[in-house]
């Protein structure tokens, strides 16, 4: 970590020495803007910064393994983990040899080798580059360097992913999926009205204590703490989600715990082991997409806006601080879309309510 404090002692100021004898300052220590060249202090600033205004864990989680990513390519081509040796061309080596050469999964991995591919997604290599932006944006605006070498580092073009959402279908198969007539299948079948209702992230419904639901409201309240974004908020429920939570409350008072979301031995459920279960429903219900805890979060809000939902409501239930996150979350349907333009389409009010025009000249 820097500290500059520990650089002045008694007869230094400002890196200077001050001979008493001949009167006449003498520069004998550098400053500390000058020596602090090596990265992992500067990262460790960076990361302490974070820590004092209060990032969510997963956040900071996230700067150790982005800056480990970027060390991973540091030592394979051999460069020292000091400030001198990071340069904008550097930056841009990065990008270049995460997009085409970073092996996603090592060798021994016991992933499958299918997955073992080559080069990153060009939002998995934004991802990793918007961290280290921000740390040298950081420090340069702290005064801990003098000059930013990733601010002409440019993110690569990414025309996006199609997700595939679940239908209205599709959603109904998952939930006719868990054993309601066991407890943990009751339970996974009221965490998945949860995400689809609350459209939540796995992270925050899996931190819900049974204080956060709000039954008088109708709502749930997001402590800040359990945010992603370290902003609370209140999401609304409908009646029957509300009904199922009360239920579910009735069947954990045995374990006498504050958290809503309980195992079958009375402790807090981890998004990991929901995850699991989700697919074995997924494939119950015979589903052949990729069925994830956050597919539940995309489905609910897509199908929120294509039932005439509000966007600027659903903005404020998905927890987005602009817009533009809220149209990145939601992915309308070629269907809805079709249906949409079927309704508004210029031509309804030019050729009548009829649908048909009339035939009076070729």
């Amino acid at each position: 970590m820097i500290r500059r404090c520990t650089r002045y002692r008694s007869g230094i100021s400002g890196g200077v020495y001050v001979n008493k004898t001949k009167g006449k300052p003498k520069k004998t220590l550098r400053s500390a803007r000058e020596t602090s060249e090596s990265l992992d202090d500067l990262f460790h600033a960076y990361y302490q910064a974070g820590v004092a205004v209060g990032r969510a864990p997963d956040t900071l989680k996230s700067y150790v393994h982005n800056y480990a990513a970027f060390c991973e390519y540091l030592d394979v081509h051999g460069v020292p983990r000091e400030l001198a040796y990071i340069t904008t061309e550097l930056g841009r080596a990065y990008v270049i040899w995460l997009r085409d050469e970073k092996q996603q999964f090592n060798d021994k991995s016991k992933m499958p080798n299918y997955k073992k591919v080559v080069g990153l997604l060009p939002k998995s290599v934004n991802t990793r580059l918007k961290m280290l932006k921000a740390m040298f944006r950081f420090l340069l605006e702290d005064g801990l360097i003098e000059h930013d070498p990733f601010y002409r580092v440019k993110p690569l073009a990414d025309v996006g992913r199609e997700i595939k959402v679940l239908t209205v279908d599709e959603l109904s198969r998952l939930l006719k999926a868990p054993d309601q007539r066991r407890y943990r299948g009751f339970r996974d079948y009221v965490v998945l009205n949860v995400l689809i209702d609350g459209m939540l992230r796995i992270n925050e419904a899996m931190t819900l204590r049974k204080e956060d639901v709000d039954m008088q409201s109708g709502a749930l309240i997001l402590r800040r703490e359990i945010v992603k974004t370290r902003k609370a908020r209140v999401v609304p429920l409908t009646k029957r989600t509300l009904k199922l939570i009360r239920e579910l409350n009735k069947e954990t008072e045995e374990f006498n715990s504050d958290y809503l979301f309980l195992t079958t031995q009375g402790n807090p459920l981890t998004p990991g082991r929901f995850g699991r279960s989700l697919k074995e429903y997924a494939e119950i219900a015979g589903l052949d997409k990729r069925t994830y805890p956050h597919l539940m979060r995309h489905s609910g809000a897509t199908l929120f806006l294509e039932g005439g939902g509000s966007a600027r409501h659903l903005q404020m239930i998905l927890g987005h601080s602009s817009a533009k996150m809220t149209n990145h979350y939601t992915h309308l349907s070629d269907a809805a879309v079709k249906n949409n333009h079927d309704e508004y389409s210029a031509l309804n009010a030019v050729i009548g309510n009829s649908g048909k025009s009339r035939k009076i000249l070729r």
